[in-house]
């Protein structure tokens, strides 16, 4: 009775997923959209004024990274998610709300990163939409794990609900990202590079048991 009244109201998970990767893609691209074609006259002015945009590449490549990362995992977590109710759509689409938001901390950090004052403030703000994608996502995984009704006949849901303590490991890493940008905006910038490169080798898998065994 339990189990039916948790799967009441749900649905295909597959319209959820492809309207993520859209949004995934839309944030992804829009992110070289924000680096501008530089005006010159000759080669020598051409060369020396791509070479003065170099805060606007790093902000391009640490943002393509995470973004891409963030891709990669919610695919991963929505192979073994079978349905989806209600109440994970509005978690996903906050998620999202985030992802989507990303470009515009990009190009903050990428106009401002020379600027000694203006630097820290703009990589303080991406780390806390940082933050933000942290408390979305443990949200989200914090549903789903709950009483495991969106999840395939795959997942070991006592298993995956241990996974908890890990998947909010960002909580605690983000926040120190905005402390640190007050300290060095461009050291905080690689942080969230080799925190996104961390992520897309050493992520938590989803738990899963023996065909046939008792969830």
């Amino acid at each position: 009775m339990a189990t039916d009244q948790a799967t009441a109201g749900t649905t295909d998970s597959g319209r959820v997923e492809a309207f993520s990767d859209g949004v995934f893609a839309i944030a992804i691209t829009l992110l070289i959209l924000e680096i501008n074609v530089p005006e010159a006259h000759n080669g020598s002015e051409l060369w020396h004024a791509l070479a003065e945009q170099w805060p606007s590449y790093c902000a391009y490549v640490v943002s393509f990274l995470v973004i891409g990362v963030m891709w990669v995992n919610h695919h991963t977590v929505f192979t073994y998610i079978a349905r989806v109710d209600r109440t994970l759509v509005f978690l996903n689409l906050l998620l999202l709300l985030v992802v989507a938001a990303l470009p515009f901390p990009t190009a903050l950090v990428a106009e401002n990163l020379r600027e000694p004052d203006a630097s820290n403030v703009a990589a303080a703000v991406y780390g806390m939409v940082m933050v933000a994608h942290a408390v979305t996502f443990v949200l989200f995984w914090y549903y789903v794990t709950r009483t495991g009704h969106c999840f395939d006949e795959r997942v070991d849901v006592r298993a995956a609900r241990a996974t908890r303590a890990r998947f909010s490991l960002g909580l605690i890493v983000y926040p120190v990202t905005v402390g640190l940008a007050f300290v060095s905006a461009a050291l905080a910038l690689a942080v969230h590079g080799a925190l996104a490169v961390y992520y897309a080798f050493n992520q938590t898998p989803v738990p899963t048991r023996e065909p046939g065994s008792r969830p």
